[in-house]
């Protein structure tokens, strides 16, 4: 009997390394792990300042840049650190921590509230992979400079100074995005190094008010809510990026899924895990959801009910534009959502590794092509704006990496 029993024991760890093995040759195989490699040892070929920062490529394929105060600076130290954590060549380390270090400054800034997206992706990896306690301080330091952008009347961190919406006549007083669900990360984790609860409450707080006012019964959400900064009341729901006030962004969408899911890893409150699940089953069983499941750069993009906030007919672009950076964000939320959600986790594991199966593919990584420097392409940054459509994007990449590496950790774990 202790044979047979061994003998079993053997065939299932066989079976799962086999599985494995299938499993993350589907992703990254060596030829698509070289090109990776490649793209960024290009990048870094001709990018010589850290304080120059890599965003995407113009139409002639030349990069184009971001200063280290740009909302998107932290994504390519971040890209970096992953390429460490998924080769284990030094090589990469010792580029992340000088992309890294470059953005040292930012930790005082506090003119707009991407110090977030910005420290939490370098200076948090950098500091989860590395031994460095002055990356503790900086990040800590973030978290105090970002603090001074919340107000208690609204329950909510400001996004952007004074704006204007598109129609140029409504004042956006206090407008929040949500995109500042991903700032709470650096919150929390400040909390957790220093002691200081008042981060962590800062963040709650943020979180409990967009569950109230960002979103629909449906679980889709506005893009921008914009607060009187007296008594808190909401002035006005809107969008900036998406296709119209009432539609559904894609990118939005990723980002409040994936804030939430960052709202339950820190505090195990069940409502928060509650509200991820509500989000991922509207992004998982929109009607309007390509098959490849990498959504357009709108859920609502198509729909003749829905009216554009801006003048369409001036624009170039398709309103089945892919958004893979949409995709990406997602993707990666749904493999850390998977280990939290005790009935739903297969589904979303599965769903997950589909759209990684999708970007990891010719059809978004493209090898060879005119993109020397990126690994994903057909992705969206604003289209009302005119800006990045249908190019790639560094913070496309660094989902995508993030969620090669928990798919891999997974995998590991034997979990799927």
């Amino acid at each position: 009997m202790n044979r047979l029993y061994s003998f079993f024991f053997l065939l299932s760890i066989l079976t799962i390394a086999l599985f494995t093995a299938c499993q993350n040759e589907a992703v990254l195989n060596e030829d698509k792990m070289k090109f990776v490699a490649g793209q960024f040892e290009n990048t870094l070929a001709v990018s010589i300042d850290p304080e120059s920062i890599p965003r995407t490529i113009s139409d002639d394929g030349t990069l184009k840049t971001t200063g280290i105060y740009g909302w998107t600076s932290g994504f390519f130290a971040g890209s970096l650190w992953y390429m460490y954590e998924l080769t284990g060549q030094e090589k990469w380390k010792k580029e992340a921590k000088k992309w890294t270090e470059a953005l040292e400054p930012v930790q005082h800034y506090n003119r707009h509230h991407d110090v977030g997206f910005i420290m939490s992706c370098s200076y948090g990896n950098g500091l989860r992979l590395t031994d460095e306690k002055e990356y503790e301080k900086v990040l800590v330091q973030t978290a105090r400079s970002l603090s001074t952008r919340f107000n208690p009347a609204t329950g909510s961190i400001k996004s952007w100074n004074y704006k204007k919406s598109w129609d140029g006549e409504t004042e956006w007083f206090y407008p929040v995005i949500i995109d500042n669900m991903m700032n709470l990360e650096l919150m929390f984790e400040a909390s957790r190094i220093s002691g200081d609860p008042t981060f962590r409450e800062i963040a709650v707080r943020h979180a409990r008010t967009t569950m109230k006012n960002h979103y629909r019964k449906d679980f889709s959400c506005y893009h921008v809510v914009n607060y009187d900064t007296i008594n808190g009341r909401v002035l006005d729901q809107a969008t900036n990026q998406g296709l119209a006030d009432l539609s559904s962004w894609a990118r939005g969408q990723a980002w409040g899924l994936y804030g939430f899911t960052i709202c339950y890893r820190y505090t195990q409150n069940d409502e928060f895990l509650k509200f991820a699940e509500n989000i991922a089953d509207y992004i998982l069983s929109h009607p309007n959801l390509p098959e490849d499941k990498v959504p357009y750069w709108d859920f609502n993009a198509g729909d003749p009910d829905m009216v554009p906030q801006w003048d369409a007919s001036a624009s170039e672009f398709s309103m089945d534009q892919r958004d893979a950076s949409a995709a990406a964000i997602i993707c990666s939320a749904l493999f850390e959502l998977s280990t939290y959600s005790s009935v739903k986790g297969k589904n979303y594991a599965e769903a997950a590794s589909k759209i990684l199966e999708s970007l990891a593919s010719p059809a978004y990584m493209k090898i060879p092509g005119n993109n020397r420097y990126f690994i994903i392409d057909h992705c969206v940054g604003s289209i009302p704006h005119g800006v990045e459509i249908d190019v790639p994007l560094v913070y496309a990449d660094y989902y995508f990496l993030e969620a090669v590496k928990r798919k891999r950790d997974l995998l590991g774990k034997g979990d799927i």
